[in-house]
């Protein structure tokens, strides 16, 4: 199974980003929750610092419950950049990422929606069928925080997310599945529901058995909820199919 953790931070982060679109000074703490097949195997806490139209977010993520006897997973990242009228604008990614006694940090700079550079610590020896992050790769590319937000007359699910993780280069495709209800702190309402396609582009391992399963699924979904009073929308609620069972997402917190 793609490893959560790196998973998490595209929708959890984003999960912040509608509280920061007006704010000219903010301090927020969010948590997060999730689960595979139903019991919980992660917790995240994040905080997030705006002033003077630029942003930090911090992000704190562990194993959780039964997960833990399989692997201890924890991820620590940092994004900073400008708050831009319509998006974040990420001038900068770090990922520390610790898998059992395995850690690796990645580290990426952003200039106009191309990164300019990106390294990993320590460098990886990547194996014979490695598929490479070429340099096209990484012109108009998203980073894994602002890429799911949007601005509130959107056509949401009619998008197709560039995403690089600082390691991944992947395409999310997102297409209209309908609407559904959703309730948590600071939010109940009616969410768009959209359906995920993931494609793998590069920085990868060919033939990769998780990114297969994943690529070949139509049931990966996310929800989005709109905040009426900063005209955005972010995600709320994530499905995830693996081969072990269904990863969900869930905000436990929408907003300030």
């Amino acid at each position: 199974m793609y490893d959560f953790a790196k998973w998490l931070l595209v929708p959890a982060m984003a999960l912040l980003l509608p509280a920061l679109a007006e704010a000219s000074e903010l301090t927020n703490e969010t948590r997060y929750r999730v689960a595979l097949a139903g019991l919980p195997i992660a917790r995240a806490d994040f905080k997030t610092e705006v002033k003077d139209k630029h942003y930090a977010i911090t992000a704190d993520i562990n194993t959780a419950g039964l997960a833990t006897l399989v692997a201890r997973v924890s991820a620590q990242a940092k994004v900073s950049g400008s708050v831009g009228p319509e998006r974040l604008e990420a001038s900068r990614y770090t990922l520390y990422y610790k898998r059992n006694s395995k850690a690796h940090t990645y580290d990426v700079v952003y200039r106009d929606g191309n990164v300019t550079s990106t390294t990993t610590t320590p460098e990886p020896r990547r194996p014979d069928n490695w598929i490479p992050v070429t340099e096209s790769d990484l012109r108009s590319v998203l980073d894994p925080i602002s890429g799911l937000i949007f601005p509130g007359n959107a056509n949401v699910c009619a998008q197709t997310l560039p995403i690089y993780d600082g390691e991944t280069r992947m395409d999310l495709k997102l297409f209209p599945k309908g609407s559904r209800s959703f309730s948590t702190e600071g939010y109940r309402g009616d969410t768009v529901v959209c359906g995920v396609r993931f494609t793998p582009r590069s920085g990868y391992k060919k033939n990769r058995d998780d990114f297969a399963y994943l690529a070949k699924s139509d049931d990966m979904e996310i929800w989005f909820a709109k905040s009426d009073r900063l005209n955005v929308y972010a995600p709320v609620y994530i499905t995830i199919p693996t081969k072990y069972g269904t990863v969900t997402v869930t905000a436990v917190k929408y907003g300030s």
